[in-house]
């Protein structure tokens, strides 16, 4: 039935539905993951590498992009299209500090982009963007800051989500480890490799199969930090060794719990 109505982007189907946004997001639910965590003291990204050939020239990050001074975003779909919108969102950013000489608050730049996007929605002639965007930011008004962005245009606030390929997964682990309350970036990063660790089709998550970044504010500036190879070899050491202290603890209470019934 779709196949009448699919062939424009701006054809509603009679259930109200636009296939061509639709298929966007399925390409997405194909693309590595990427998981946002907004920490008390910063804001974590961390993404799952794909192309990992070995005589790739791998001068930049693939996965996570610097927009300006006080915000960087990661993008989960078609790295073309994802090329064409982070220049988007530097020029826009570029254009704000040209002409007020501050940093544009993140908010807003998200909100410029989604924009664009709703419009490729609505146009004969355009398809949706085949990308998903997670943001981290900080500016004065709101402090650090965590936003997602769909192909449809739409954009929400989060706490902690993820995109991508096992991405429901993934966020239903969030929601059981996420405090409330808040957590540090320390225990945003060990989060973050438990659940990729669990989420991601992979045997064993390596440094050359993800790659981490996280913004924070030090001295009254913004740092934004792609961790090295030897940083992400660390995290993810400790957190094998925290994985086998619990199965030894688990082994230990299941062999007291099988000799107390036998008593």
């Amino acid at each position: 039935m779709s196949r009448r109505y699919d062939t424009r982007t701006t054809i509603f189907s009679p259930e109200g539905r636009l296939f061509q946004v639709e298929y966007a997001m399925e390409a997405i639910s194909h693309a590595g993951t990427c998981l946002g965590i907004l920490a008390k003291d910063g804001v974590l990204l961390a993404a799952e590498r794909r192309n990992t050939n070995k005589l790739l020239d791998d001068v930049c990050s693939d996965k996570i992009y610097k927009l300006h001074g006080d915000a960087a975003c990661s993008v989960a779909g078609i790295t073309s299209d994802a090329n064409v919108l982070t220049a988007q969102l530097r020029l826009t950013a570029e254009r704000y500090h040209l002409l007020y000489q501050e940093p544009m608050p993140v908010e807003q730049l998200v909100c410029s982009l989604c924009d664009l996007k709703q419009r490729y929605t609505q146009v004969g002639g355009y398809r949706p963007f085949g990308v998903s965007l997670l943001y981290m930011g900080w500016d004065h008004r709101l402090g650090f800051q965590l936003y997602q962005s769909d192909p449809s245009g739409n954009y929400s606030g989060w706490k902690a989500t993820c995109i991508g390929n096992n991405s429901m997964a993934a966020i239903s682990m969030l929601k059981q480890d996420y405090n409330e309350e808040g957590v540090n970036l320390d225990e945003a990063l060990k989060l973050a490799v438990k659940v990729l660790s669990k989420s991601l089709d992979l045997q064993k998550l390596t440094s050359e199969k993800v790659e981490i970044a996280h913004l924070t504010r030090k001295n009254d500036k913004t740092v934004i930090h792609i961790l090295t190879k030897d940083e992400v070899d660390q995290l993810l050491k400790e957190h094998e060794e925290t994985e086998k202290k619990a199965e030894a603890e688990k082994q230990k209470t299941d062999k007291g719990k099988s000799s107390s019934s036998k008593r």
